[in-house]
């Protein structure tokens, strides 16, 4: 799978800009804010329909406009598509698939796929334990696509939930009738998601520790721990590759259901969901120690690149390589940690790099180049 044409319309710092790209490596570069992350960023975000940079979309769109334009060429198992999204700060965005449009953007999800690479990774190794929850759901989507509605039907349901107690709060009370049937709808969409993180956990577990060790050049043991908010309520957190309960829909929903009804009281007194999905920790282990608050920097990148590459691995395993994005990772990373890096992805079908001085890029990713200045691509 590749990107064969990017281009852009009123999309961050760019009022247009269209980039013919190639299977192999290609790099952009050039000086601090002239508009090298805001390529790649429309690049993953045509897989992923979100920013890894922003929480809303608003921010997408150029100053002055009312809507920006996202057209990505993709080539996959011998077939071109064309996918273009229209983002809309005052309604919903549009999605058109080969010129058809798609009744729900989600719909389009994993047409592209891409796995970035950015120096924000750090949060997931150091950062709030929500951080890491997006990792695992990111992956999650990008695997099987159909969890996006799982997902989507979580966070709607966790909003209206919330609305109700926060409403039940100023007001003194909710009837347990209408409780009862939003406590359905968590329970019935949380351990969905749930059960399907543990699974992608034992996927990818033996991939990051193989990862680590090859992009550290140090044999550490590495340890994914799902705790659960529910299993808190029974004094059982810990869920690993050893303990973990199993995977199974009906008792994630059995355990979620009798913390729901234990914390029922400081839910209504405090106004808002206390146990679930959004509320679970990843737990990140370097050598027998937890990665946040214990980890060197040069093992929290390490495991933050590990994790990266153990993503692309479960993609790629599924037939096709994904896009590999590097928005300046480079200068974060040591000679040995970038020489290792490089060697990690460079058979990688399509490899886009980002770069404020060139010889930050490993001579071994040698390929097409582009130069990025005052809102203007040129080069190639």
């Amino acid at each position: 799978m590749h990107l064969t044409r990017l281009a852009l319309t009123d999309f961050r710092s760019y009022a247009d800009a269209d980039v013919t790209l190639a299977p192999g490596v290609t790099t952009f570069t050039g000086a601090n804010g002239q508009g090298k992350t805001n390529l790649v960023e429309a690049a993953c975000y045509a897989a992923t329909f979100a920013s890894h940079r922003v929480a809303t979309d608003a921010p997408l769109i150029r100053q002055g406009a009312d809507r920006a334009i996202v057209r990505a060429g993709i080539r996959s198992g011998g077939r071109d598509s064309l996918l273009e999204i229209e983002i809309n700060a005052a309604r919903a965005n549009r999605v058109r698939l080969n010129r058809t449009p798609a009744p729900r953007p989600r719909e389009a999800l994993g047409v592209l796929r891409c796995v970035l690479f950015a120096p924000e990774d750090l949060t997931i190794v150091k950062g709030d334990p929500e951080q890491r929850r997006r990792y695992l759901d990111d992956l999650l989507v990008a695997s099987r696509p159909r969890l996006a509605g799982v997902r989507a039907d979580y966070e709607r349901v966790l909003r209206q939930r919330t609305a109700l107690l926060k409403s039940a709060k100023g007001r003194g009370g909710v009837p347990p009738s209408a409780m009862e049937v939003w406590d359905d709808h968590l329970v019935a969409a949380g351990a969905e998601l749930t059960a399907a993180r543990l699974r992608l956990i034992a996927e990818i577990q033996p991939l990051v520790g193989r990862c680590y060790s090859a992009v550290s050049g140090a044999e550490r043991d590495t340890v994914m721990r799902y705790r659960l908010s529910a299993a808190r309520q029974a004094d059982s957190a810990v869920v690993g590759p050893d303990d973990e309960p199993d995977a199974d829909a009906a008792k994630l929903a059995g355990l979620l259901r009798d913390a729901l009804s234990a914390r029922r009281l400081a839910e209504l007194e405090r106004g808002v969901c206390l146990v679930g999905p959004h509320r679970d920790e990843l737990e990140l282990q370097v050598g027998g120690l937890p990665s946040r608050g214990y980890a060197s920097h040069g093992e929290s990148w390490s495991l933050a690149l590990a994790l990266r590459l153990a993503a692309y691995q479960l993609l790629r395993a599924a037939g096709e390589d994904p896009v590999l994005v590097l928005d300046d990772v480079f200068a974060e990373l040591d000679a040995d940690r970038r020489g290792r890096l490089a060697e990690l992805v460079g058979d990688a079908e399509q490899v886009l790099v980002t770069a404020a001085v060139p010889e930050d890029v490993p001579a071994t990713l040698a390929g097409t180049r582009y130069t990025v200045a005052e809102g203007a691509v040129t080069g190639g």
